[in-house]
């Protein structure tokens, strides 16, 4: 999966092989190797890579087909939300926009977490009036 990869993004995004093996500072027949795949790259060299195309080792080793970490991280996102959904109990989704959902940062998400656990006292609070 690597050095399909390697050779499609290459190509997408018009480089040779010996540019790619100037930027990461390995010969061409290295480079070369790399894409069809009788030697891997080690791991500082696979972050290089990784780096330059704006995608993730994951997606690099076929891990994941998010193509970049964007989209990985918007999908993060939603999941972890829908997550919260379940655990809350919060079938009224309308008072969220979907477009939000998708940059909130993990840091947004745990405050948002909190306020459902306030919430959810708050109407237990309620009940036992």
């Amino acid at each position: 999966m690597l050095s399909q990869r390697l050779v499609y993004l290459r190509k997408e995004n018009r480089k040779t092989q010996q540019e790619m093996a100037d930027m990461l500072g390995v010969t061409r027949p290295a480079y070369t190797a790399y894409e069809r795949g009788s030697r891997k790259p080690d791991y500082d060299t696979l972050q290089k890579i990784a780096d330059h195309f704006d995608v993730t080792t994951d997606y690099l080793l076929g891990r994941s087909n998010a193509h970049n970490t964007q989209v990985e991280s918007s999908n993060d996102s939603i999941a972890e939300i829908n997550r919260l959904l379940v655990k809350y109990e919060i079938d009224d989704m309308s008072f969220f926009d979907i477009e939000k959902w998708k940059s909130m940062s993990p840091e947004q998400i745990r405050e948002l977490e909190s306020y459902f656990q306030y919430l959810v006292q708050k109407s237990k609070g309620m009940g036992e009036k």
